[in-house]
């Protein structure tokens, strides 16, 4: 999303959704957006999230969705979890893609390697110098 901030990104692309009539996504984007808002209000002083800020939010009602999923599969409701899933794919759109799990084992790997240890009992030794 190069360089426009993601809160301008996902108002654009719900113009868009607008002119395309697409309900599930002017819904879902709409809902964010009062979200956001609704987070730059919060506390003693209004403030203007940044992107990661806009991410929170973001992670925020993906956890709320999930959440109803979970409670609509156990009502017998599919038809509900079935939208939330569709809300949900929407959402992850401007979400940073999850690390594997070989990603994060490579990552710690790394980590190991530049700090010098061997094995999880070296990580809680102090190095002297």
């Amino acid at each position: 999303m190069s360089d426009v901030r993601l809160k301008d990104q996902i108002r654009t692309d719900l113009t868009a959704a607008m002119k395309a009539k697409d309900a599930l996504r002017q819904r879902t984007l709409r809902s964010v957006i009062a979200a956001i808002q609704e987070a730059e209000v919060a506390g003693k002083e209004a403030t203007q999230l940044d992107d990661s800020g806009v991410q929170g939010a973001l992670k925020a009602q993906v956890k709320r969705r999930q959440d109803a999923i979970d409670a609509y599969e156990a009502g017998g409701r599919s038809d509900r979890a079935d939208d939330e899933r569709a809300e949900v794919e929407v959402l992850q759109a401007y979400l940073p893609a999850d690390l594997t799990d070989e990603q994060l084992g490579e990552i710690l790997d790394q980590a190991f390697g530049d700090g010098g240890f061997s094995t999880m009992r070296d990580m809680g030794r102090r190095r002297r110098r």
